[in-house]
């Protein structure tokens, strides 16, 4: 439905609706006499209105450089729009928008929805990170209508921005501190699809998928620069596990966009790459190749999402069977080469993507070429393309069912590899490497709060015989498993900090910025444990540690200010911190600035918020908080001994 009537001359009509086919304006289109309700330079302004107020949010305002970034965003779509505004002006344009829905946008956005509805059901940070996607989209429509009117006078206004959003959210985040480089993310894949184009039958189109664009972009600069932490794309890939039926429902979201769009052979050939390249590598290594599923929850949404954009993807069947396969393959070597090179193996369905693209049309020209020379001896060329989708359907359920019968998709706790004990075993049995990888395993429960998990790591890392000695890593996995009540580790620790440790804590936090490493000395100075007892020193060490963005770190800043140590006693700065490193995803910080709401230490007694802020420990996995929501709880401190 458009925002003007088109009462006659059907050759305009014809002109209008070949338009809003391509995105572009046809040439020689006489402009519609009859203006937008909401003219275009309008539209355009209330949403940098509405993102700038977006600022305002308790969400967004509780972190001082999560408002610039948003007060950046906005004034940035602010002066593009006064310049744009100024040489329309100049040149006598008229810029206009028509509302055009279109199914392939708002049938992925509901798709995706769900997605997010169900996943956010088990990790509630989704519904918490609500506010900053519908900011993504405000930055995302008014940047396309204003790059889009600054070339042309035509844009088309329908839900084309969401897939974009919502499928590189289900990837990539950035952190509160960091979400400027959100932002720019977005206007990455905005800008690419609007310059980066090349003509496919005849036609000017895109040629990267837009978030895969922007997810390969950042991906690669995160890798480079070691800044992962910056992001919440490991936590992203691996809470993606946590419903207990996503692959189900994945699966079954899927079959519509596949029955609606025809694009399961793309899904179907990847998944069965997968399939394929998992069942031989366990055969020859009797090991797994992927830790945690044979086939991660985020890689099984990538052959969903990231491949099968109709404008980038082969239009030919051959070309769509090569074109999932060869991501299939990419993805299974990439997460190989990324664990080789100790990299975080979650940017691997995110790296292969804009290549694969750029192999569209020779897929195409192949796929005819063979399809020309077999066609009287395969009857299946000749099948419309409504028929061989609905053929690779029954396949793709065929497989899936056989997949989800024989256990290839158990995942997490359920998957052989998920288990240490399998790795520890294998590297036993001198596995392909099965040493390596018990270590990252090992490590990997230590991030998920096991005290057995971090002592063993550290202990492991800090002897140097299965693998190379990581002291650095060492001494951090020890002073968790302390920070998490294993005897044993606290002693280790004090070992480790009374030979190289205190050197290599100082390194790492003074050279290396590492915010655990400047944590946990901190924590020693404190306690006085391996180290002399310096309260001034433990302060300097637990601010870095916090100013880098270890929010632990934040929370033993707010738990210094709040009983003096190292510092004057000040309860606001208390709050402060404890709220940085809340919003940061640590627990106990949220825990501890509830209890302070509620007394109305340091701040206004504030019992709604005491509220909030004692729910989220809970979310964040504190059992403490859990059932007791503004309650004047008391809590052991979270230091060290």
């Amino acid at each position: 439905m458009a925002s003007y009537h088109t009462k006659s001359n059907p050759s305009r009509l014809r002109k209008v609706a070949s338009e809003r086919q391509s995105g572009e304006p046809s040439a020689g289109a006489p402009a519609p006499s009859v203006p937008n309700r909401i003219p275009a330079l309008r539209l355009a302004f209330l949403l940098i209105l509405f993102l700038g107020c977006l600022s305002f949010l308790p969400r967004i305002s509780a972190n001082v450089s999560l408002e610039e970034s948003f007060w950046g965003a906005a004034g940035a779509l602010l002066m593009f729009w006064l310049t744009l505004r100024h040489r329309a002006a100049l040149a006598g344009r008229v810029l206009r928008y028509d509302v055009v829905l279109r199914k392939v946008h708002y049938v992925q956005l509901l798709m995706q929805a769900c997605v997010y509805a169900y996943w956010g059901w088990y990790w509630r940070e989704v519904y918490h990170y609500i506010p900053l996607i519908i900011a993504q989209l405000a930055f995302a429509y008014a940047l396309d209508m204003l790059v889009c009117w600054w070339r042309r006078d035509h844009w088309v206004l329908g839900f084309g921005p969401f897939p974009i959003i919502l499928s590189t959210n289900l990837f990539l985040w950035f952190r509160d501190d960091w979400f400027f480089l959100q932002f720019l993310m977005v206007a990455t894949g905005v800008l690419g699809k609007e310059f980066i184009k090349w003509k496919r039958d005849g036609k000017l189109t895109h040629i990267f998928n837009p978030s895969a664009l922007s997810l390969f972009v950042f991906s690669v600069a995160l890798i480079a620069s070691g800044s992962t932490r910056v992001t919440w794309g490991i936590e992203i890939a691996s809470s993606l596990h946590r419903p207990p039926h996503i692959y189900l429902e994945i699966f079954l979201l899927g079959l519509v966009v596949q029955g609606l769009f025809g694009v399961t052979l793309v899904t179907l050939a990847s998944a069965a790459m997968l399939y394929g390249l998992n069942l031989a590598y366990t055969h020859f290594t009797g090991v797994y190749h992927f830790v945690d599923s044979n086939i991660p929850v985020s890689v099984f949404l990538g052959l969903h999402l990231l491949v099968t954009d109709p404008a980038t993807s082969p239009r030919t069947k051959l070309g769509k069977v090569l074109f999932g396969g060869m991501y299939g393959a990419a993805v299974f070597a990439t997460y190989g080469a990324l664990s080789w090179f100790g990299a975080p193996e979650f940017y691997d369905k995110l790296l292969s993507v804009p290549a694969l693209n750029l192999s569209v049309r020779a897929l195409d020209r192949a796929s005819e070429a063979v399809a020309a020379k077999f066609r009287s001896l395969a009857p299946v060329w000749s099948w419309s393309p409504q028929q061989a989708n609905f053929a690779a359907m029954a396949v793709w359920i065929s497989l899936f069912a056989t997949m989800m019968a024989t256990g290839f998709l158990k995942k997490g706790k359920d998957f052989p590899g998920g288990s240490p004990e399998f790795w520890r075993h294998a590297c036993d049995n001198r596995r392909w490497n099965a040493c390596k990888t018990w270590v990252r395993v090992l490590g990997d429960t230590c991030e998920d709060g096991s005290p057995l998990g971090c002592y063993t790591v550290g202990q492991v890392l800090n002897e140097g015989r299965v693998v190379r000695r990581n002291a650095s890593v060492a001494g951090i996995s020890l002073g968790r498993a302390c920070d998490l009540g294993v005897p044993q580790a606290c002693e280790s620790l004090i070992a480790f900090a009374r030979g190289d440790g205190k050197d290599v804590f100082e390194r790492a936090c003074n050279q290396d910025d590492d915010g655990a490493s400047c944590f946990i000395l901190g924590s020693l100075y404190s306690s006085g444990l391996g180290v002399p007892q310096d309260g001034a020193r433990a302060f300097g060490l637990f601010r870095k540690s916090c100013d880098v963005g270890w929010w632990r770190g934040c929370g033993r800043l707010g738990q210094s200010y709040l009983v003096g140590q190292g510092t004057p006693p000040d309860p606001a700065l208390a709050v402060a911190n404890f709220e940085k490193g809340c919003q940061g995803g640590n627990a106990p910080s949220c825990f501890e600035v509830s209890r302070l709401y509620h007394r109305g230490t340091g701040t206004m007694k504030d019992e709604d918020l005491a509220l909030q802020r004692m729910q989220q420990a809970c979310n964040l996995g504190l059992r403490l908080a859990c059932g007791q929501q503004g309650a004047p709880l008391v809590q052991k401190s979270a230091a060290m001994p």
